[in-house]
Parts: C-alpha cells; structure tokens; sequence
C-alpha cells in the first residue's frame, strides 16, 4: 500500500471495528490486526497477520486497545519491525496520563486520542476525538482524526493531555449512571413510572447524560448493549484514582464511586456497564 490514503488499525472490538469501519467508509486502505483473529475485520479492510505487517504496510497505525500494558507491547513490536514504514501512532485506547507520556517517549511519533461517546456514537461519526500532540504529529495524522468522526478537538498539545480529560469524563459519567441508578431505585419504590420519571428529570435540574441517554435508551428498554463493559469502566476509574493522587487533587466523590464500579466489575464482570441499574437496585 502506498499514499496518505493507508492507515493501520489494530485492536478491532466494539469501538475499534465501528471506527476501522469508519475509515473504510472514508475511502482509507485499512490494514487491520486483532489478536483475535481475522472475523472481525471490516469489509473493505485487508487482515494482517501480525502488528509487524501493519509496520511494513503503512505510515500511520491507529490503536484502539484495552489499557496502557497492551499499548505498550503493541507500539514496542511496532518499533521493532525492520523495514517497518510507521512513524505515527493515534492512540484512541483509554491508558491515563502516565502512560500515553511513556509511550510518546518511544520515539514513534504519538498523538494521544481517546474517543467518546460509546459504538453508536462511532457509527454516527458523532463520536467525539479528544487529542494532543506536537503541532507537526497532529497535522500530519490529522486527516485520519477527520476519517473517525466528525467530531474531533484538540485539546492539548503534549500525549497526557487527553487521557486526562477522557478521564475525568469518565469519572463524571460513571459518578451520573450510579448516582441515577440509585435515584431511580428510589423513585421506583415509591410506585413511580420510569418513563415518567425520565421525562421529568429530563426536563429538570437532575438531567444527565445518565438520564438523557443511558436510562431511556438502555435500562428502560432492557437492551443493556452500549457496547462498553463494566470492567472497562472500573479500569478507566481507577486510573482517574491513580492520576488524582499524583496532582494531590480532590477525590473524595471518585473514591466512593471507583468502589461501587469495582465492586459492580468483581460481582458481574465484563457485562455492560449500564446493568450498573439492576446491580445496585437489586432488580
């Protein structure tokens, strides 16, 4: 493959298969690993192997892995490709802070770009691309930001930056669905109709992301399938704990909600993390 119309993309779960797709759909040559094996490599996208081929094939690789540690081994086999053509890497796993800094010391170019807006989001293109990086890494990988979604901001201009702020949207996303979940409990008890429930803290102070999107469209319809894994969740908070404690910031609410998400991940692993309402009303 050749052109700036190549791109890498390793790690195909539920986001990453929605934003290679994205990039297909864009008009890239995609090149895709997964080290499950090829069954999820979108249409239109050529399987690879192993992360060195990616290496070989193109200049830019996007990453969307589980934590910091995968990341790492995964950039490291990069690195070690001979004749390998990446110089560029897009982060758009959730690592923290210390962790996108590490990797960005590498010496492969290394933009940090943590997404939200969970899979339906992605296949919208209304996901949001937080990143950051050096003015040269971001324009040059810039059109491969633009082929994930449309909307993208760059938030920073040194790898970190961007964690950080994925995490504390996290931290707030998480502390609003507990927070509902348990409101919601509540107001059930006391005979209240979900739906309208819903409809009126939507229209008042208490509305949320929680309430707007995650209760109507996954607890109340029993789908429970954002496609985002509790575990996943208390990974993501533990390590806003682990960046909170090294700013000596407040973490007085983050501790008491990183402990019903790992209490929530020990008791149910690995299911969505919206089941976090039947787990705490014990419904």
């Amino acid at each position: 493959m050749s052109g700036t119309r190549a791109v890498g993309f390793i790690g195909l779960g539920n986001m990453g298969g929605a934003l290679a797709t994205n990039l297909v759909r864009g008009g890239f040559e995609v090149v895709a690993y997964d080290a499950a094996g090829p069954a999820r490599t979108p249409d239109g996208a050529r399987w690879a192997p192993n992360p060195a081929e990616v290496a070989r094939a193109v200049g830019t690789v996007v990453l969307s892995l589980p934590d910091g540690t995968v990341c790492g081994n995964v950039v490291g086999d990069l690195l070690a490709t001979r004749d390998r053509r990446v110089t560029h890497v897009v982060d758009t796993s959730t690592v923290g802070v210390a962790a996108a800094r590490q990797l960005a010391a590498t010496g492969m170019a290394y933009v940090d770009a943590p997404v939200s807006g969970g899979v339906a989001g992605a296949r919208k293109r209304t996901l949001m691309v937080m990143y950051a990086g050096s003015d040269e890494d971001c324009a040059h990988v810039e059109p491969v930001l633009a082929g994930l979604s449309d909307r993208r901001r760059r938030v920073g201009d040194r790898p970190g930056q961007a964690q950080a702020l994925k995490l504390a949207n996290n931290f707030l996303s998480a502390s609003a669905l507990a927070a509902a979940s348990e409101a919601v409990a509540f107001a059930r008890a006391a005979g209240l109709d979900m739906g309208v429930l819903l409809d009126v803290l939507n229209a008042s102070s208490g509305r949320s992301g929680a309430t707007i999107d995650k209760f109507p469209q996954e607890v109340l319809t029993g789908r429970y399938a954002s496609g985002f894994s509790n575990s996943l969740m208390a990974k993501d908070l533990r390590l806003y704990l682990r960046e909170v404690d090294e700013t000596d910031t407040p973490a007085a609410l983050a501790a008491v909600t990183e402990a019903v998400w790992e209490a929530f991940a020990t008791a149910e692993p690995d299911v969505d993390f919206t089941r976090i309402y039947p787990f705490v009303s014990g419904s």
